[in-house]
């Protein structure tokens, strides 16, 4: 059974009573160092629902590692500032690219290829792209 894309699965909780997750395709990683469990069910409960709801917010492993790893609340926030800016940006592009077949998609002519438009856009990007 596949998982949907994006989702990180528990793999094992280890010796240690720490959580080992994996993304989709990715290799197992641990979560924390034990030293930092409290109490370990709630703990392990805890650190897996967070881990879920960061890679849902689109959080690598290595900056979801950095926010459970962080004791300084700037630390956690400094984690999230910098990924809120990379999701505008992939944001901005995917938007792009969503008005981009749309636009092709909603073209009268029959052929994108032979548009005018279209034509003119390979024109913009080869005139762009070559020196003079």
């Amino acid at each position: 059974m596949h998982e949907p894309a994006g989702r990180v699965r528990l793999v094992r909780v280890d010796g240690d009573q720490v959580p080992v997750l994996a993304e989709q395709h990715g290799p197992p990683a641990r979560c924390e160092d034990p030293a930092g469990l409290v109490d370990g069910s709630r703990r392990v409960v805890e650190q897996v629902a967070s881990i879920l709801r960061a890679t849902q917010a689109g959080l690598a492993p290595p900056d979801i590692r950095a926010f459970l790893a962080a004791h300084d609340p700037a630390a956690r926030k400094d984690v999230l500032h910098r990924n809120h800016s990379a999701l505008h940006t992939r944001m901005a592009a995917l938007r792009s690219a969503l008005d981009l077949l749309e636009a092709g998609l909603n073209c009268t002519h029959e052929d994108i290829a032979t548009c005018p438009n279209y034509r003119a856009h390979l024109t913009e990007l080869v005139d762009v792209g070559v020196p003079g």
